[in-house]
C-alpha cells in the first residue's frame, strides 16, 4: 500500500456525512480485519481464511476506514486483535456485498414496515453500519465511517474467493502507534485513502452514501 503523512491526508477527507474511504486501485480496494495469530498465519500462508480457529458460523465484520479499524482494534492491542490484515478484493465483489447489505437498524428510507427490514435481516447475509469515524486517538468525529458484517455464504465467498491478496500490516500498524503515544501527529503516516465511489448508481440511494 502506498502511504502519505496524516496532515496530508487531513487535507483531502470530507469532514462530514456518510462516505467510504479506503486505499484503491483502478480495480481492487482495500478492508481491514485483526485476528489473533493463529487466525492470521493460516490466512497469510494460504492466501484465505479458514483452519481450526476461524469460523464460519458466525458473523465476520470489515472495515474500509484505515483510522476505523485502528479505533476498534485499538492499534492491534486488543485481544485477540493484535494481527491486523488488509484484504484485497475487486471494486465489483465490494458493491456485491453492499448490494446484498441490510442496515443493523430499521430505516423507513428503504422498509416501509419494520416487518420487511426484519425478514430482509434474516434473509441477507450482509449488515450495513453507519458508525461516528474517530481520529488517531479514538475520538469521534462528525463524519461517518461504514463497517459490514457478513455471515453465511456471503462471508464464506468473501473469505475462499473474493479476497485477491491477504497482507499483515501489524508492523507498520505498531509503528504509527509510537507516535500516537508520543503526542506526534506530525509523524503520522497511514494509507492513502480517497472516497469510493459506486459504479452501480442504485447504491447510493441504498446505503445511504454521500456523494
Amino acid at each position: 500500500m502506498t502511504t502519505e503523512l496524516y496532515k496530508e491526508h487531513l487535507l483531502r477527507q470530507p469532514k462530514t456525512g456518510k462516505y467510504i474511504l479506503c486505499h484503491q486501485t483502478d480495480d481492487l480496494i482495500v478492508v481491514y480485519q485483526a485476528y489473533n495469530k493463529n487466525i492470521a498465519e493460516f490466512a497469510l500462508k494460504n492466501q484465505f481464511f479458514g483452519g481450526p480457529d476461524f469460523s464460519y458460523n458466525r458473523m465476520s465484520w470489515i472495515k474500509p476506514n484505515f483510522l476505523w479499524m485502528m479505533f476498534r482494534c485499538g492499534w492491534a492491542e486488543k485481544e485477540n486483535q493484535e494481527r491486523v490484515l488488509a484484504l484485497w478484493l475487486e471494486k465489483r465483489d465490494f458493491e456485491t456485498i453492499l448490494g446484498q447489505a441490510v442496515p443493523s437498524t430499521f430505516e423507513n428510507r428503504n422498509y416501509k414496515t419494520a416487518e420487511q427490514w426484519k425478514n430482509d435481516l434474516t434473509l441477507k447475509n450482509v449488515r450495513l453500519q453507519w458508525d461516528p469515524d474517530h481520529d488517531p486517538y479514538g475520538r469521534k468525529i462528525e463524519r461517518r465511517a461504514i463497517q459490514l458484517g457478513l455471515k453465511g455464504a456471503a462471508l464464506e465467498n468473501f473469505g475462499q474467493k473474493q479476497i485477491k491478496k491477504i497482507e499483515d500490516i501489524t508492523d507498520f500498524v505498531k509503528i504509527q502507534k509510537q507516535f500516537i503515544d508520543s503526542n506526534r501527529l506530525d509523524r503520522l503516516v497511514v494509507p492513502i485513502e480517497t472516497v469510493f465511489q459506486p459504479a452501480k448508481e442504485h447504491l447510493y440511494e441504498k446505503i445511504d452514501l454521500d456523494r
